[in-house]
């Protein structure tokens, strides 16, 4: 388990955090610029020292203000991905590769050179330096160079930030598998939504300088309450489940959720595989009846649970169709569809408002439909 329990004053504010990882995942930090993420995964990597409290890895003390704890960087055993690589840009990729593990003994060593080259495909690479690397290649190259300085944790700073959208689309996978791949505990700094539904297993939710929620993606990234920091605009749900199959001829999966089955685009995951969906409120209406001759693929039975008031005219509603989903409707067809607490509904979701980046692998603890 990693224990965090920190505080530090900063001109701006001051940060107060208290954190418990008590499994091998990917946990993110997330909350919008300025609230404090960075500054606290860099007191967990040793790189800024904590006015008060203390952080453990298992039973290895890595800070503790009241036993005048404070272990320099080097000797935490935790790998740091930044923003940008920061390669050695004299070394070919196998020398970057290679740094921090030459530093270890031999039984010291968790990982291989060869496992790891394997698991982020980086054979073809190991005899180019870095300005011979795209974006992309440059980061699988600094993570491999993490993980072979053989960490208890992985801290990973917005290391998408200065990608574009293929660059980003490239190297998601290998992030998504690090933990079950690698063995090992994951801290992932964000502020970007989607990434967090692609990769996270929990979320810790940063805001000036202290936490304002934790738990599970499925939980934090669907209540309506954190919309204001988790952001208006992406604002939905997240819901599990499970690939049946492709529906031929069409480029579509069919998905079995709580509440029945929904079709997506097409996606590469063989059936059986479980994955979690993106829904955002904005996607989704509602009729009192069901929908006949319509072109919407998604039509799902359900009944409204809770009525969110918001500002400009519209209104959240939490549906319940075997999980929760969020709507958002304007007032207006509120009150002239005399939505309530409690009445029958059909929510409809079109299949191509559900985009390929709103999907993404389910944890190990997800729930199946």
């Amino acid at each position: 388990m990693i224990s965090i329990d920190v505080a530090r004053q900063i001109p701006d504010f001051s940060l107060s955090v208290k954190i418990d990882i008590e499994r091998i995942g990917i946990t993110s930090l997330f909350g919008p610029s300025g609230s404090g993420k960075t500054t606290l995964i860099n007191m967990i990597a040793g790189l800024v020292q904590p006015d008060r409290g203390r952080i453990a890895a298992g039973d290895r003390v890595l800070f503790d203000s009241d036993r005048q704890v404070d272990l320099p960087p080097e000797k935490r055993r935790l790998g740091y991905v930044f923003q940008d690589a920061r390669l050695f840009p004299h070394m070919t990729t196998a020398r970057n590769l290679g740094y921090g593990m030459n530093l270890l003994a031999a039984g010291d060593r968790r990982l291989g050179f060869d496992d790891v080259v394997d698991l982020l495909d980086l054979a073809h690479l190991l005899r180019r330096r870095p300005h011979e690397l795209s974006g992309g290649e440059r980061q699988r190259v600094a993570i491999g160079r993490a993980l072979l300085a053989s960490p208890d944790l992985l801290l990973m700073d917005e290391p998408l930030a200065s990608l574009d959208g293929p660059r980003k689309n490239e190297i998601l996978p290998f992030i998504q598998r690090l933990p079950s791949d690698a063995a090992m505990p994951v801290v992932y700094v964000s502020h970007a939504v989607e990434e967090v539904i692609r990769l996270a297993d929990d979320v810790v939710v940063i805001h000036n300088g202290h936490m304002q929620a934790s738990g599970s993606v499925e939980d934090i990234m669907s209540r309506p309450d954190l919309a204001p920091l988790t952001g208006r605009f992406w604002a939905g749900s997240v819901v599990p489940a499970e690939v049946i199959g492709d529906d031929s001829g069409w480029d579509l999966t069919r998905l079995a959720v709580p509440g029945g089955t929904l079709t997506v685009p097409r996606l590469d995951q063989v059936p059986g595989s479980k994955v979690r969906v993106r829904i955002r409120a904005r996607d989704v209406a509602i009729a009192l009846k069901p929908p006949e001759q319509v072109s919407v693929l998604n039509i799902l039975p359900g009944t409204v649970q809770r009525i969110v008031e918001t500002d400009g005219g519209q209104v959240d509603l939490v549906l319940d169709i075997g999980c929760p989903l969020l709507a958002r409707i304007t007032e207006k067809s509120r009150q002239e569809l005399g939505i309530r607490e409690g009445l029958p509904v059909y929510a409809m979701i079109k299949a191509v408002n559900v985009d390929r980046p709103s999907i993404g692998p389910a944890g190990d603890t997800d729930e199946a439909p």
